[in-house]
């Protein structure tokens, strides 16, 4: 199902504000890891907003995670006030962790060993 007009709009208004408040919170780096808004997503009825979170270089994302949680309220309460003049109601803020990255980087050494494989045993190809 493909997101509607108005769903990217508040999604991208909550991501900019979102991205500036980890900043003055200090939230973008915890304990050596960068932490990055990955995307924001809004349901049909604008009243609950997922927020991907890329976590970088960390060694207990779980930790990093509780966190933001811990501060969900402060950051819903900053929210609120950079955001009250383009919604009508503010949406229950739900934070994920996003994997895509990792999923990557699991495939990229997925297909390096795919091709590892194939080298081998096929030295005479040239193409």
């Amino acid at each position: 199902m493909t997101e509607g007009k108005r769903q990217k709009q508040v999604g991208g208004v909550l991501h900019e504000a979102l991205t500036s408040i980890f900043t003055k919170m200090g939230l973008n780096m915890i304990e050596g890891c960068l932490v990055s808004i990955a995307s924001v997503k809004v349901t049909p009825d604008l009243l609950e907003a997922r927020v991907y979170l890329s976590l970088f270089q960390s060694s207990d994302k779980d930790a990093v995670m509780k966190r933001i949680e811990e501060a969900a309220h402060e950051i819903k309460r900053e929210l609120a006030g950079k955001v009250k003049h383009q919604l009508r109601r503010m949406p229950e803020i739900k934070y994920f962790m996003d994997d895509t990255l990792e999923q990557v980087f699991k495939l990229e050494k997925l297909f390096e060993k795919i091709h590892q494989s194939d080298t081998p045993s096929n030295p005479e190809k040239n193409s």
